[in-house]
């Protein structure tokens, strides 16, 4: 299979990745996340200049319509800087979801053009994670009760506020009464649209957690060309030069495993979740990796709060259980090899 990508969607990761470069330098981040709320209007307002926030939006919708292939370098330079902003859930997944109602739902006309315009912020509830992120800051919840689809506004919730590992992330208790008012889709049909959006949010913060891998590794790679043992940058010592390169084969082992996992949620693959969760549990695994290497080289002081890397390392450790443990995604992987009849083994891997 041809791992390759279109020239148009580098150069728009390129586009991203400068943009980035300029206005999410850690200490803007640091910033944003000592606010209540731990978000930035202007972050967002410039994100949806750049015409993230209308990406997965129908054209119909003031969007651009396009689709999950188009997103994965994107979550990798989202996830590179540590963007902290719930662009992915409400871009990416909120949008997904409500174009994929069924009939000609109010709600899509209502929310999808905000979206797309990125005055809206929409938090998604699933049971797979056992609080909601970005409630507090959410302008509607999408909310999971039996498979059903429910919509509430924030005033119909009451939340609680959970300390994170990530001073970046806002995660809530919430609860509320579903009813036939809040519902907007029966769980005949919204089964496998919740099946479909926690692939595509395990997929996201896959890719997230390849792009703070890098991350992570590049910051090892800068220190040790900058601090000094023996006269010498500690860089040039074979043992640190062992250390990180295998950071780095270990991120490219993973990248071609997230690209198949994409395209097969892009074109709904029978395999879908089996290559998502693999997908996850080795971008995971990548980013864990990388994050012990890169604190082997800082030393002691890589887990101060100066220090950069323990605000990409903490993100890491938070996205690694976010979507699915490992646990969860073992087991899906295992239901697949140990069924009967499972067709195994290399020529079978791209069937």
């Amino acid at each position: 299979m041809d791992f390759t990508f279109k020239e148009d969607h580098i150069d728009f990761s390129d586009s991203i990745r400068k943009f980035l470069m300029v206005e999410a330098a850690p200490e803007m981040l640091r910033e944003i996340w000592e606010t209540e709320s731990g978000r930035s209007k202007a972050l967002r307002e410039k994100l949806a200049e750049q015409g993230l926030t209308a990406l997965s939006v129908p054209e119909e919708f003031n969007g651009i319509g396009l689709g999950d292939l188009d997103w994965i370098l994107i979550h990798q330079e989202l996830g590179y800087y540590a963007i902290p902003d719930s662009l992915s859930d409400t871009a990416y997944l909120a949008a997904w979801l409500l174009n994929n109602l069924p009939g000609d739902a109010a709600l899509k006309k209502e929310w999808l053009p905000k979206i797309a315009n990125g005055s809206a912020r929409i938090a998604i509830a699933h049971p797979v994670n056992p609080m909601v992120a970005d409630a507090g800051n959410a302008d509607l919840l999408l909310m999971w009760h039996n498979d059903e689809i429910h919509a509430v506004q924030r005033k119909q919730v009451q939340m609680t506020l959970r300390t994170s590992i990530d001073a970046s992330r806002r995660l809530f208790d919430v609860t509320w009464k579903p009813s036939d008012a809040t519902r907007i889709c029966p769980a005949s049909h919204g089964a496998s649209l919740w099946q479909g959006l926690l692939d595509r949010a395990a997929l996201a913060a896959a890719a997230h957690l390849i792009g703070l891998a890098q991350r992570m590794l590049d910051l090892g790679i800068d220190y040790s060309a900058q601090r000094k043992q023996f006269g010498k940058p500690i860089g040039s010592f074979q043992a640190v030069k062992h250390q990180l390169a295998d950071v780095a084969v270990k991120i490219e082992f993973a990248k071609p495993v997230l690209y198949r996992a994409a395209y097969s949620v892009m074109h709904d693959k029978s395999r879908r979740s089996v290559n998502v969760s693999h997908a996850k549990l080795a971008c995971g695994e990548a980013a864990w990796f990388s994050a012990r290497k890169s604190i082997q080289v800082h030393g002691a002081m890589g887990y101060t709060w100066e220090a950069d890397l323990q605000m990409f390392m903490k993100r890491a450790w938070a996205l690694n259980a976010a979507w699915g443990d490992q646990s969860f995604h073992k087991k899906r992987i295992a239901d697949f090899i140990y069924s009967s009849g499972a067709a195994l083994g290399p020529g079978e891997t791209f069937t």
